[in-house]
């Protein structure tokens, strides 16, 4: 599995380096500008990025725009935000799109390896990898949270961090039946048709954070 990196200090990426190679996947590029990402990710199209926010030159949110204009060019790019801090905005226009996996976890709230691996694993799969944290400050400025009851909004809370119905049903303390009931009531509520296409566990995340 080919990644490509985006990190500014040194350390950090070399240990990123060393950790993803450690499980198998191969780092194509690893790099510490907005520039030489965008660049990196046009050129190897990778199976996955994972990408800090703030990069230089001013440390403000260069590595997400980055990300999201290569996937304007190479659409459905996956893309793994590994950060400190959670720039709602881009954070918003990155979900906006549904195409391909995306996630947010926060650095200093990666609890092991191993869980940081799978989420890179699991959004180069085209799935969702996303912080408690990132959720909760996306979930608070979102519009439709009125057409959700709380239980609801729960369970899509944890469908966002990746969760399968059997983890969902473990941490709520109820269920499988129940919460594939939630589930089912989520997906009417934001107009997801059943589809043999589309991964609508993703598209509910997505259509949900970006409302």
């Amino acid at each position: 599995m080919r990644v490509v990196i985006a990190e500014d200090l040194a350390l950090l990426r070399d240990g990123l380096i060393r950790l993803l190679s450690a499980y198998g996947f191969t780092v194509v590029a690893a790099v510490d500008t907005g520039e030489a990402l965008r660049a990196a990710l046009l050129e190897h199209r990778p199976d996955v990025a994972v990408v800090d926010v703030r990069l230089p030159p001013t440390f403000t949110d260069e590595g997400l725009r980055a990300a999201i204009a290569a996937r304007a060019e190479a659409p459905g790019l996956p893309v793994l935000v590994l950060s400190q801090h959670v720039e709602q905005l881009y954070a918003r226009e990155l979900l906006s799109d549904r195409r391909g996996g995306v996630g947010y976890l926060l650095k200093d709230r990666v609890a092991t390896v191993g869980e940081f691996v799978e989420a890179v694993r699991r959004v180069a799969g085209g799935g969702t990898a996303m912080d408690p944290e990132v959720v909760s400050q996306l979930l608070a400025r979102s519009a439709p949270t009125a057409a959700l009851t709380p239980r609801e909004r729960e369970v899509l809370g944890l469908m966002a961090e990746g969760r399968s119905n059997a983890a969902i049903a473990g941490r709520m303390f109820v269920t499988d039946k129940a919460v594939g009931k939630h589930i089912n009531n989520i997906f009417a509520k934001l107009g997801l048709p059943q589809s043999e296409d589309d991964n609508r566990r993703v598209l509910a995340v997505l259509a949900y954070l970006n409302a």
